[in-house]
């Protein structure tokens, strides 16, 4: 196959005017789910969670799969079985070792659970792949509503415990001796994740959930160290690939997610090459400063010894 004809199965542009207006309430879901994964994913960062986002990823995948199987609503079943292995998390693991050794169990066994259920699924093919990749651009008015609503819930407890819970992730012990109630900020915390997991999975899929919560604020990490810049870097981050992927993928032939998460990793290769860039110019700047103040030293240390060896 010649790169034509790949690009042709990537990028369709026809038509492209008509079908802009039938896109409207996905736009306005993936700016929502934008803003609400990069407010997330730099606690995710700050508090080390990326794998327990896939960790919640898998049985989120699992409990949508099973309100496939039923008949019942998609999304709603997303929502259950995220929240219940937030809960899991948070309840089980509070150390960083702990957590992760439960991860390790509660991954594989939510993904064989979703594997199955799709397995005993007879519907159709699509529906069962948009679980995996994203679905986002067939998003209708009480889809758009329900997840409107739940990421405001998250945006909103997330403003009310936001200080404490910054607090508590920059240095959990120290935050506990103050008084600051770190356990229940680690449970409220993780079911807000597990919440924002099941509402990105309508965007990227299960497997690719990482690239709306984790990437955008890694790579706001990587060009600054002020707070409040990285959260807005991180917003406008995820925006950007969740929107852009919409309207690229418009024009395509694919799924969502591929172009979500190469928008979202052609953003981290940029900041990463910035936030090189500007370390080894600090360290050059360094290095000289301390080049120049050791010579200045051994001229005194010499004029020193010039002036005493008459006496």
């Amino acid at each position: 196959m010649e790169l034509q004809d790949v690009l042709g199965a990537i990028f369709t542009f026809d038509n492209y005017a008509q079908l802009l207006p039938l896109v409207r309430n996905s736009l306005i879901a993936g700016a929502v789910l934008g803003l609400l994964g990069g407010l997330i994913g730099t606690f995710v960062m700050m508090r080390d969670l990326a794998f327990a986002v896939h960790g919640i990823a898998e049985l989120s995948f699992a409990g949508a799969a099973f309100a496939l199987l039923v008949g019942a609503n998609v999304v709603a079943g997303s929502l259950v079985g995220s929240v219940l292995a937030a809960l899991v998390l948070g309840l089980m693991g509070i150390r960083a070792r702990d957590r992760n050794s439960i991860i390790g169990v509660v991954m594989p066994f939510g993904l064989g659970l979703g594997i199955l259920f799709l397995a005993l699924y007879e519907g159709r093919a699509a529906n069962k792949f948009g679980l995996l990749t994203g679905q986002i651009v067939s998003v209708d008015a009480v889809q758009l509503n329900l997840l409107v609503g739940c990421a405001v819930v998250v945006m909103i407890a997330l403003a009310v415990i936001w200080r404490p819970l910054t607090f508590a992730s920059a240095d959990a012990d120290l935050a506990e001796a103050r008084g600051v109630p770190v356990r229940g900020l680690s449970i409220v915390f993780m079911v807000l994740l597990g919440i924002s997991v099941a509402l990105s999975i309508q965007v990227v899929g299960a497997l690719l959930v990482l690239a709306l919560l984790i990437t955008p604020a890694a790579a706001a990490l990587k060009v600054t160290a002020s707070p409040a810049l990285v959260v807005l870097l991180s917003v406008g981050f995820a925006c950007t690939s969740v929107v852009g992927g919409i309207l690229l993928a418009l024009g395509g032939r694919i799924p969502i997610s591929p172009y979500v998460t190469t928008i979202s990793f052609a953003i981290y290769l940029v900041c990463r090459l910035i936030g090189s860039r500007r370390t080894r110019r600090r360290s050059r700047r360094d290095s000289a400063g301390r080049g120049g103040l050791g010579q200045t030293g051994h001229g005194h240390v010499r004029r020193g010894r010039d002036v005493s060896a008459p006496a």
